[in-house]
């Protein structure tokens, strides 16, 4: 699984799998012990994890979530010290040690709350998402004889004998 496959609706609480799109919107999984399902639509303001950033006073001005989450898992893994019911000092001194360009000002108390609870949930039914790394272009596998000959031949040499088009008279 990695974070394009894994959705947060706003106004629920959670993190939701993408289990398949339908004509209206997309069908959405809990990603805990419920498994509850529920249908996306356009009136849901989903987010995929992919697409989310967190704000820096750097010269790009954010950072992407799973960068920021892979560099928690290898600074902290399992243990990050701090879980989503510390206190803001708490939560703060965290951030600051995972990301400290992070933006104080656009960056509250409850994003970084948010961003905890995300990660202990993708630690616990998601942990791949932590360890797998872009993919690299797959090598073509080699073909076997039959597959190489079929496609060297051309398309006039695939038709059967007599069934080309008619002449005219």
């Amino acid at each position: 699984m990695t974070l394009a496959e894994i959705a947060t609706v706003s106004g629920k609480g959670g993190l939701f799998k993408v289990v398949a799109p339908t004509k209206s919107g997309v069908i959405l999984e809990s990603l805990d012990d419920t498994k509850t399902k529920m249908i996306a639509t356009t009136s849901h303001r989903l987010s995929l994890l992919n697409e989310i950033s967190i704000y820096t006073t750097t010269k790009e001005g954010t950072v992407a979530l799973d960068d920021l989450i892979k560099k928690i898992h290898k600074d902290f893994g399992n243990d990050l010290g701090v879980d989503a019911n510390s206190d803001a000092a708490e939560l703060k001194s965290f951030m600051k040690s995972v990301l400290p360009e992070y933006d104080e000002n656009r960056v509250y108390t409850s994003d970084i709350k948010k961003l905890v609870k995300w990660y202990d949930v993708m630690l616990k039914f998601a942990p791949e998402v932590f360890t797998e790394e872009k993919e690299a272009p797959k090598k073509e596998e080699p073909k076997d004889k039959a597959t190489e000959e079929a496609e060297e031949k051309t398309p006039a040499q695939k038709e059967p004998k007599g069934k080309g088009k008619a002449k005219k008279s």
